[in-house]
């Protein structure tokens, strides 16, 4: 299945410098949500006074779902470790809702996947 794709800078056209900032970019933080997506049925990467954010985790409460929640910051601290995130999954927005190690999108799609009954 060919599924859409962003394109990417080529790893040719990053010099060795740029790359290992790139690695370098809060990895602590990469590797804490990349663990927990490995390890956890759902987890839930966010930050506080997110609405959207607040709403998927509601979802999932409300029926009672487990999952695990990363939130960094709010809208005015933990911009770069979001960032980093975002850099890390190619998602532009939160909250980024991953289910068994896929990232199935935000909180419109947790919200549908409950009322379809794929997410339990």
């Amino acid at each position: 299945m060919n599924s859409p794709s962003r394109p990417l800078l080529p790893a040719d056209r990053v010099s060795p410098a740029a790359a290992q900032q790139m690695a370098d970019f809060h990895k602590d933080y990469v590797d804490e949500v990349s663990a927990a997506v490995a390890r956890d049925h759902i987890v839930v990467v966010g930050m506080a006074q997110n609405p959207v954010v607040k709403r998927a985790k509601s979802a999932l409460a409300a029926e009672k779902i487990p999952f695990t929640s990363i939130d960094h910051g709010s809208y005015l601290s933990g911009y770069r470790r979001r960032l980093a995130i975002k850099l890390w999954s190619g998602y532009p927005t939160f909250p980024q809702v991953f289910v068994d190690g896929v990232l199935i999108g935000g909180a419109n799609e947790l919200i549908a996947g409950i009322a379809a009954g794929t997410i339990k």
